[in-house]
């Protein structure tokens, strides 16, 4: 049974019914025209096959068009501006502060770290107890993450759009978690559509003299502990994310004789070259190529597997929400 909303209506279909009285009557026209070849009953019956054959068709098509209506208002919804303005009456160092101020909606808000010079816009995710300050976000690959340094420093994608892709920017980042001790908590989605997290203690990026580089301490969650190697301890020599600089095509700074960034089409704190590569080429699912450059996070669906989805996001370690 098929159950289309439309509105406020709702079309039921049962097209195996439908199919299976079809079926029911072309063995009653083949029963009759074999064992009493009556000419009549047999025309009569064809009518009738092809007039539910016809309603059938029409009801597909109608189901068709009222799905491909849905999808539409479905996109229409994922797409709507959602840049929140707060009127400017005062600045917020990250989304923990706009959380406790009240503001409890998903969105982009202004946010001026306090060493950074300007304001600029992050996505505040208000779930997961809410003000966390989202970095980074893949979805559907709509946005080129293969990218030279100065777009990493200075942030690229889409800042508009609340399921738009985008990084936030290295030199953000740095300003950001500069600031205390802040949680990083990493959402993963695979194509069938199962969610697991990984969650680490202590997250910081570097500044730009230190070429950003990224330190994170204890890990917790359920996607298993990509990011720092310790899945094995044979690996951490390589797999080991920590303490790794940023890595662009155009900006080598790995343990690699050769370039992870051009090899895996992204820029990553690349050690030689990744157990985590969550910036890669967005395939859909398994994969294959020269190398395992799609959205991996091995300790989950290994090198081969590239996600559905990312939301890389920040907050204070001490972070107590307010009941507002």
């Amino acid at each position: 049974m098929f159950a289309v909303g439309a509105g406020n209506t709702k079309e039921k279909v049962s097209l195996q019914g439908v199919h299976h009285m079809s079926y029911i009557l072309h063995s009653v026209i083949d029963e009759i025209v074999f064992n009493r070849g009556s000419s009549r009953e047999q025309l009569w019956l064809q009518g009738q096959v092809r007039l539910l054959e016809h309603r059938v068709k029409q009801k597909q098509l109608k189901i068709i068009q009222l799905l491909e209506k849905k999808e539409i208002q479905y996109s229409d919804r994922e797409d709507e501006n959602s840049v929140i303005d707060l009127g400017g009456k005062r600045q917020y160092s990250d989304c923990a502060e706009i959380y406790n101020e009240g503001h409890k909606q998903n969105g982009f808000y202004k946010i001026k770290p306090l060493q950074s010079p300007t304001e600029f816009l992050a996505f505040c995710d208000m779930s997961e107890a809410g003000g966390w300050t989202v970095f980074q976000r893949r979805s559907d690959g709509s946005q080129n993450f293969d990218r030279v340094w100065a777009d990493y420093e200075e942030g690229f994608g889409n800042f508009v759009l609340k399921n738009g892709e985008f990084w936030l920017g290295n030199k953000n980042l740095h300003y950001l978690t500069n600031q205390g001790n802040y949680t990083l908590r990493i959402d993963l989605t695979d194509f069938e559509g199962e969610r697991r997290f990984a969650q680490y203690a202590k997250f910081r990026v570097a500044g730009e003299e230190h070429s950003y580089e990224m330190s994170c301490d204890e890990y917790s969650g359920t996607a298993g502990d990509s990011l720092t190697g310790d899945f094995h301890p044979e690996v951490k020599w390589w797999a080991d994310h920590r303490g790794m600089k940023f890595s662009t095509r155009d900006r080598d700074n790995d343990n690699y004789e050769g370039n992870c960034a051009e090899e895996e089409k992204a820029g990553w704190w690349f050690n030689r070259c990744h157990s985590a590569n969550l910036n890669g080429l967005y395939y859909r699912g398994p994969y294959t190529a020269e190398t395992d450059n799609g959205i991996v996070w091995y300790t989950w669906h290994g090198w081969w597997y590239s996600l559905k989805s990312v939301v890389m996001k920040v907050r204070p370690a001490d972070f107590e929400r307010n009941i507002v």
